[in-house]
C-alpha cells in the first residue's frame, strides 16, 4: 500500500509525520498555509472551510466546501483540495498575484475588517461560485428576485451558513456574493469540473506521535466486504464518514481512537436507488448528495435540509453518522421516523432490515450490534401528501433544535387515513407519537379533532428542562406543531381553490 499523500493547491505531499488524529486544519497550518483558521474547532464557524474536488452531479467534479478542523487529513489521502491561498493566479517573480473573482468582490466591496474569517467566507463562496448550475438558475430568472436569500446571480446565500463574522457585517459579504459573475472559460478551477475527480483510496495510516495515542490507525477499506470484516476484527473501532460528530469529540474533548475506519466513499454505500415500493439512500452519501439527487423528490425531506446544520456540515455529514450517533436531538431521525423509515443494518454474515421506530433503545443506544454498520435508509412508497418539518430552535438557521416534529399525513375526502409523526429533543431517543396517530387516524380532518390530538401530543414523551428550552415549552411547542399544521394545511388548500 503506498505511502499516503494529498494534494493541495496542486502540489502533492505526503501526510507522514502528522499523527493518525490530525485534521486537516493543523495538517495545511503546520506547513504554512495559514489563511485556514480556527475559531470553534466544531464546524460552527466556517473559519477553517477549504475546497475539496468531489464526484458532482451535474459535471464529473463538483468543488465542495468542507470544515478542515473536523476532518482527519488521512480521511483525504489521494484527494485534492484547494486552500485561500490557491484560488489566487500566481504571478511570475516580483509580480503579485491576480485576485479570484470572489476575493476580488470580497475586497471591493468592503466584505473584510479584521480578515480573521474571510479566507474561510471565500472558500464557501467559490464552492458556490463554481456550482454548475448557478447561472442556468439565474438565467432562468429563479435566482432575480426570488428572495432575500438569492441573488441575481443564482447565489444561493445558504451556502455560508456555517460562516460566522463579527465585525465586517453581512451586507457587504451578501453584496460581494451577489456580485460574482459566471467562471471565465480559462478558469483552471472551472476546467478542472470537467475531469473525474481523485478516486477514493484504499487507505492503512498509522504514525507514532509518542503520546497515549501512538498506536492508533486511520483505515479506509476499498470495499464493503472488507469494511465488514475489518469491523468484525476490531468491533471497537470508531466508524466515521463526515466526521461532524468524532471530529467535535477529537477537537472538544481530545478524544482518541486506537483505530477508526472511514465509510465516506465506499461505493455499496453512496448508491441513490428508487424502486417500485420503496427508495433507497446509501447512508455515506452527504446531505447535500442526497438533497440535489433527490431534486424535492421527497417533500419531508426538502423541508428538512435546509435546517439541518450548516451547508459546510451537510456537505459532510450522512444520514448513517447522524442516526448512528443515536442523539435524541438529531434532525432527521423525527422526519425518518415520520417516513415510516427503515435502516438496512449489515454486518460480515449479511443484512437485516430494521424499522427507524424499533432501531432506538435508549440514550445514545440502538439495536445495532457489535460488528454491524448502518448500509442505507429505505423510505417505503408512496409518500403521504400533507407534510411539514418544524423545528424550534433559537436561531432560524445552524442551530440544534430544542424540540423536532415531523409529519406525513395521507388526508382524503375530509378524513385522515394514516398518520406519522416524528419527535426529536422530548425523550431519550426520537420517538413515534403513537398514541397521537392512533387518535388522528380514521377521524375527520377538522378543527375538533386536530384541537384534541394538539393536547395529546402535548403530553408526548418525557420533555426536560435545559439552557435551550424548560420542559413546559417544548411540551407547548409539540401542541402548537399540530395547530399550524392544521391551519398552513387550510392556506395550502384555499390558495390551490382561488388558482383552480
Amino acid at each position: 500500500m503506498e505511502a499516503a499523500r494529498i494534494t493541495v493547491n496542486g502540489e502533492e505531499m505526503p501526510i507522514s509525520p502528522a499523527p493518525a488524529h490530525t485534521t486537516v486544519l493543523d495538517f495545511l497550518r503546520e506547513r504554512g498555509l495559514t489563511g485556514s483558521k480556527e475559531g470553534c474547532a466544531e464546524g460552527e464557524c466556517g473559519a477553517c472551510s477549504v475546497l475539496v474536488a468531489r464526484p458532482g452531479v451535474e459535471k464529473p467534479t463538483d468543488w465542495v466546501a468542507v470544515n478542515a478542523c473536523l476532518a482527519p487529513v488521512a480521511a483525504l489521502d489521494g484527494q485534492e483540495i484547494v486552500t485561500s491561498e490557491g484560488l489566487a493566479t500566481q504571478g511570475g517573480p516580483g509580480t503579485p498575484p491576480t485576485l479570484h473573482p470572489v476575493q476580488q468582490e470580497m475586497a471591493v466591496r468592503g466584505g473584510s475588517q479584521c480578515g480573521y474569517c474571510t479566507p474561510g467566507f471565500v472558500c464557501s463562496m467559490a464552492a458556490e461560485y463554481y456550482r454548475p448550475d448557478r447561472c442556468a438558475h439565474a438565467e432562468s430568472g429563479g435566482g432575480a428576485g426570488a428572495d432575500a436569500e438569492h441573488g441575481p446571480n443564482g447565489f444561493d446565500l445558504h451556502s455560508l451558513s456555517g460562516n460566522l463574522c463579527r465585525c465586517t457585517g453581512y451586507r457587504p459579504i451578501r453584496d460581494a456574493a451577489f456580485a460574482v459573475g459566471a467562471p471565465a472559460a480559462d478558469d483552471p478551477l472551472a476546467r478542472r469540473r470537467e475531469e473525474a475527480p481523485p478516486e477514493a483510496v484504499a487507505t492503512e495510516y498509522a504514525q507514532d506521535d509518542g503520546g497515549s495515542d501512538s498506536n492508533s490507525t486511520f483505515l479506509r477499506p476499498g470495499t464493503l466486504p472488507e469494511a465488514l470484516r475489518l469491523l468484525r476484527e476490531r468491533p471497537e473501532a470508531v466508524l466515521v464518514a463526515g466526521s461532524t460528530d468524532w471530529g467535535v469529540e477529537v477537537n472538544i474533548r481530545s478524544r482518541r481512537a486506537e483505530c477508526v475506519i472511514a465509510l465516506d466513499r465506499l461505493p455499496e454505500m453512496r448508491e441513490l436507488r428508487t424502486a417500485s415500493d420503496h427508495i433507497e439512500i446509501g447512508a455515506a452519501l452527504t446531505l447535500t448528495e442526497i438533497e440535489r439527487r433527490l431534486d424535492g423528490q421527497v417533500p419531508l425531506l426538502a423541508q428538512l435540509f435546509p435546517q439541518f446544520a450548516s451547508r459546510l456540515i451537510r456537505n459532510s455529514a450522512t444520514l448513517g453518522g447522524n442516526l448512528g450517533t443515536g442523539s435524541p436531538i438529531g434532525d432527521s431521525p423525527p422526519v425518518l421516523l415520520a417516513l415510516d423509515a427503515s435502516v438496512v443494518l449489515a454486518d460480515a454474515d449479511g443484512e437485516r432490515v430494521v424499522p427507524l421506530a424499533d432501531y432506538f433503545t435508549g440514550y445514545r443506544q440502538s439495536v445495532r450490534r457489535p460488528g454491524e454498520l448502518i448500509r442505507a435508509v429505505r423510505l417505503p412508497l408512496p409518500l403521504s401528501p400533507v407534510v411539514a418539518f418544524h423545528k424550534i430552535a433559537k436561531r432560524r438557521f445552524d442551530d440544534i433544535s430544542s424540540v423536532a416534529v415531523a409529519f406525513a399525513l395521507d388526508i382524503r375526502d375530509g378524513a385522515v387515513r394514516k398518520a406519522r409523526i416524528g419527535l426529536g429533543g422530548v425523550a431519550a431517543t426520537p420517538v413515534r407519537a403513537l398514541a397521537v396517530e392512533a387518535a388522528l387516524e380514521g377521524e375527520p380532518w377538522s378543527e375538533e379533532t386536530v384541537e384534541a390530538a394538539a393536547e395529546l401530543l402535548r403530553a408526548q414523551g418525557t420533555p426536560m428542562s435545559d439552557h435551550r428550552a424548560s420542559a413546559d415549552y417544548r411540551s407547548a411547542m409539540l401542541g402548537q406543531s399540530l395547530r399550524k399544521l392544521y391551519a398552513e394545511h387550510a392556506e395550502s388548500l384555499e390558495r390551490q381553490a382561488v388558482s383552480s
